[in-house]
């Protein structure tokens, strides 16, 4: 977000902007965007996506593409993953570190071809990345293109998601596997569709220039409605991804941490053969373990634990809650939090400290929610 001296932020509309304003959206400014957090209630909007299926915008994201006969060895070089290893059309969840293994965003990396990938990073990162990524792509036989202003994205998202889109794409869905993308068409429309999300349901993201996002959006609204579905916004996306147990940038992930303290070192190949920025601090962390672990909370007292409030073990604190909602699924508080490595076994009884009071909760695995298959 850019802000001069004695002037408010400048906030940036998505394409979509007119279509929520006339959906009745509450609007705020997130990120240096300004988008929907609700359209009815979170919690509507949150149990139409579990139980049928929703809407998003989520063109606020950057797409910022990596191309060049080096490409794939280019990018390697730049994140934790190893993009090299992934077939064209197959997608991977990856970071992008600081030189101390910091994290300065989580991505998802699709390989379009043997020598053109898509990177998508947060809407608050995306030109710190496309910056890095710039950086760290000089001098090799590849090249940067940043399309996050071009390109529009809306989700698809729940469990009749396959039902909405089918009838109004070229491309064969039952052939479209988890963490894969194809090229195809959406209402006539050329797009990129995704079977990614960040719901913990089944669903799809559809990429398209930004031009022609508006159509997209009122075609595939029709078909949600038709389902009985709804327009989504910011509020019950993050319920949602945090009953997945999916990671937020700005709570549980930040340059502080690395992946190995969110529970993620899956995802940084410390066997691939470039080298890459923040390895010689990662290989370190993997070695000696990491200070601090991500864990789940089930709040089994009275209170909602919130970003920030502090994680007791008897006396001794112990970690801080990153998020916290009352969830609509389980119906129940639930948190995520950061503590001492010994104190985030399932199981482990700690307090959290809300509004002056210690409140008992139990550490759980995550996710707190997963699908049926």
């Amino acid at each position: 977000m850019t802000e001069l001296a004695g002037q408010p932020p400048i906030v940036h509309e998505t394409p979509l902007a007119a279509r929520h304003a006339s959906l009745g959206a509450r609007m705020i400014d997130f990120a240096g965007w300004e988008m929907p957090v609700q359209y009815t209630s979170i919690v509507t909007e949150h149990r139409a996506v579990r139980e049928r299926v929703g809407l998003f915008d989520l063109s606020h994201m950057g797409e910022l593409f990596v191309e060049g006969p080096a490409a794939a060895e280019a990018l390697g070089g730049a994140i934790v993953s190893d993009p090299s290893a992934l077939a064209v059309g197959r997608a991977q969840y990856s970071m992008i570190c600081a030189a101390d293994g910091g994290i300065i965003d989580d991505l998802i990396v699709y390989r379009l071809a043997d020598d053109r990938f898509m990177v998508v990073a947060n809407a608050a990162n995306a030109t710190a990345v496309s910056d890095a990524l710039a950086e760290r792509l000089r001098g090799s036989r590849a090249v940067l293109d940043d399309r996050s202003l071009a390109m529009g994205l809306v989700a698809i998202q729940g469990p009749r998601s396959v039902e909405v889109l089918r009838p109004h794409t070229d491309v064969d869905l039952d052939q479209l596997k988890y963490y894969a993308i194809a090229e195809g068409t959406v209402g006539g429309i050329s797009a990129l569709v995704a079977r990614t999300g960040y719901t913990g349901e089944d669903g799809f993201e559809v990429f398209a220039d930004s031009g022609r996002i508006g159509e997209l959006w009122d075609l595939l609204l029709d078909a949600v409605r038709g389902a009985d579905g709804v327009p989504v916004g910011l509020g019950a996306r993050d319920t949602l991804r945090l009953e997945a147990g999916m990671p937020l940038y700005g709570n549980e992930l930040d340059l502080t941490a690395t992946p190995y303290d969110a529970g993620l070192g899956r995802v940084v190949k410390l066997d691939k053969t470039m080298d890459f920025v923040g390895r010689t601090a990662l290989e370190r962390v993997a070695a000696d373990g990491p200070k601090r672990r991500l864990v789940g909370l089930i709040i089994e007292g009275r209170g909602i634990a919130r970003h920030g409030h502090p994680v007791h073990a008897g006396e001794r604190r112990t970690g801080v809650v990153t998020s916290g909602t009352h969830s609509p699924t389980l119906g129940v508080p639930i948190a995520m939090a950061y503590v001492t490595p010994t104190d985030g076994e399932p199981g482990t009884m700690l307090d959290v400290e809300i509004r002056d009071a210690r409140v008992p909760a139990r550490v759980v695995p995550l996710p707190f929610y997963r699908r049926s298959a």
